[in-house]
């Protein structure tokens, strides 16, 4: 069982929370969010790690896409929740971690954090978290960039990115 805190519209927690389940986030009530971090993660020597979504998740089940991330447990900051989504889905430990956006998803009730991980590991100690993805690779940033342009891109995620993305270009 998986407990989120829920959020106002500043990004306060409320004092509420929420169970969540298979595709519950539609059930959180107006004007209220759960935190959400994505993680896009930049090896050393230039590369970015995509992964692939297991085909079980609710959300674009099977998609591959540019970060690691998930909703926060009840009593997690930001930082830390994303700290513990990247080495859960990646194995992956940052050398450094800087946010890059805040932005709020009414449809998704969701607040998201926006980090860009560097890390400096070997590329084939990445581990794959079951349940949650199946595959990985690491692009160049022509490789970042074609995905993030291809149709089999996950829009919302990009968007969230968008000003880190149009810096690459």
């Amino acid at each position: 069982m998986e407990i989120w805190d829920l959020y106002d519209r500043e990004g306060r927690r409320t004092g509420e929370t929420f169970e969540r389940s298979f595709m519950s986030f539609k059930n959180i009530p107006d004007d209220r969010y759960h935190l959400v971090v994505d993680i896009l993660v930049l090896h050393e020597d230039g590369t970015y790690l995509l992964t692939k979504r297991s085909d079980i998740k609710d959300v674009y089940p099977g998609y591959w896409e540019a970060s690691a991330g998930g909703s926060a447990l009840s009593g997690e900051e930001p930082l830390e929740a994303g700290i513990r989504e990247l080495k859960e889905e990646t194995g992956l430990e940052a050398d450094s971690i800087e946010l890059i956006n805040i932005s709020f998803k009414d449809t998704s009730h969701a607040m998201y954090y926006s980090y860009l991980a560097r890390v400096s590991c070997d590329k084939d100690s990445v581990t794959l978290q079951e349940g949650e993805t199946t595959a990985y690779k690491w692009v160049d940033k022509k490789g970042l960039l074609d995905y993030v342009d291809s149709d089999e891109a996950m829009t919302a995620h990009n968007l969230r990115y968008e000003d880190y993305i149009n810096s690459l270009r």
